[in-house]
């Protein structure tokens, strides 16, 4: 494949989009070549133009998802393909699979259990004979979870402290989920009533795993668990919206690992809401909150008011807004041996629109730039297994946080 570009960023006329290619055009390294990819011309231009002075002569590439050869076209044309068009279950597969069928590098910021098992099935063999890494959740969703809990691993073999056991992310953040994540929400909750039996898919801890009958059947932690104190500070917790795709991921990463952070894992994330009286009270109040929205989705009258109220895609929080943000999780890791480790990973920025574009345009330079550094696989693949060590350095470079202590 001779490629004309070593990056392109699809939908780059949507909000994340944008944010993701202004991110590349301030910090990608000079002669990098980059181009910006959408179905409308008349939109990519002006697009462009609202971009920083380094992409403006940047090269536009129309091409829409339901156009199979304009996609085979797109992603010959590239190294690496970066999408930000969702709700991937929508739009995304044939994306993803002219991605498998040319050998280009894929990544994207899905949150949808539901499109990562169809993806793994449909692109996964694939993938590996054309040698293309497809990278899936290189966002909020999921990045901070693989990445610290490979840390964990990395720095418990490290000291001969064994297997990771218990593992526990406490999630803290100012700013909101992006429209984007919301409709990938409404999106697989409809998916769920057409289907009800994929419901299955969707509460199943191992669901992403690439061989569900050699899972270790330790049992999992809730994905919904009741209000509670966690943490060496009491913090009180409620359910993370995340935590039901994130740790899914995180079990995919061990298990294409050969099962390497430990058979014993038990892996859970949750939300953490500070330590007063004010705080219990906040976790019995987002604890029933989070209930309610995921329930309204599941019926036609409740999901339509909530759409009137929830923030939709392709828009997002003013720049004041997304600089005022910020995120972080605390990781806490029992080991084998009896050890035990803490992980943080944070950064600045809303962390669903401007944390999340440092994210993925990091990803995208990493498989772009970086391949030489990365591990010899290829596939249907996490961010841990994709680039592990070498997006960590990438992203503490760009400023965000992530260490490991005993504790």
């Amino acid at each position: 494949m001779t490629e004309q570009h070593d990056l392109v960023v699809y939908g780059a006329t949507g909000f994340v989009g944008a944010l993701t290619a202004a991110y590349l055009a301030e910090h990608a390294p000079a002669g990098t070549r980059i181009g910006l990819a959408g179905r409308s011309l008349s939109k990519l231009e002006a697009a462009r133009r609202r971009l920083p002075a380094a992409a403006r002569e940047w090269p536009l590439l129309v091409a829409d998802t339901a156009d199979a050869a304009a996609l085979d076209r797109l992603a010959a044309a590239t190294r690496v393909l970066v999408t930000t068009v969702g709700p991937y279950a929508r739009y995304g597969m044939p994306v993803v699979e002219a991605c498998a069928r040319a050998g280009t590098h894929y990544a994207d910021l899905t949150g949808e259990v539901l499109f990562h098992r169809d993806a793994i099935d449909r692109v996964d063999a694939l993938a590996r004979e054309s040698g293309a890494r497809i990278v899936h959740s290189c966002g909020y969703d999921s990045v901070p979870s693989d990445l610290g809990v490979l840390m964990l691993h990395e720095r418990a073999v490290a000291d001969g402290a064994g297997e990771l056991t218990d593992v526990n992310l406490i999630a803290t953040a100012r700013g909101g989920f992006s429209g984007g994540t919301i409709d990938s929400m409404r999106a697989q909750v409809e998916a769920v009533a057409a289907d009800p039996s994929r419901r299955r898919v969707v509460g199943d801890p191992h669901a992403l795993s690439p061989d569900r009958a050699a899972e270790p059947m330790p049992a999992q932690p809730s994905d919904f668990p009741a209000p509670a104190r966690r943490g060496p500070r009491s913090t009180w917790t409620a359910p993370f919206v995340m935590a039901s795709y994130n740790t899914r991921v995180v079990r995919r990463s061990n298990a294409l690992l050969g099962w390497g952070y430990g058979r014993s894992l038990r892996y859970g994330e949750t939300m953490g809401l500070g330590t007063g009286p004010a705080a219990a009270v906040a976790a019995v109040g987002v604890t029933a909150g989070l209930g309610a929205v995921l329930a309204g989705f599941g019926t036609a009258p409740t999901r339509a008011v909530l759409d009137r109220l929830l923030p939709k895609p392709g828009a997002g929080p003013s720049e004041q807004a997304r600089a005022a943000g910020w995120f972080r999780m605390d990781i806490e890791a029992a080991t084998s041996s009896g050890r035990r480790y803490q992980a943080r990973v944070a950064g600045t920025g809303d962390p669903g629109y401007a944390a999340t574009a440092v994210m993925l345009g990091e990803s995208g330079l990493c498989l772009a730039l970086d391949g030489e550094r990365l591990p010899d696989r290829s596939g249907s693949l996490t961010p841990a297994t994709a680039m592990g060590g070498v997006l960590v350095e990438r992203l503490r470079a760009a400023g965000h946080t992530y260490t490991v202590k005993p504790g």
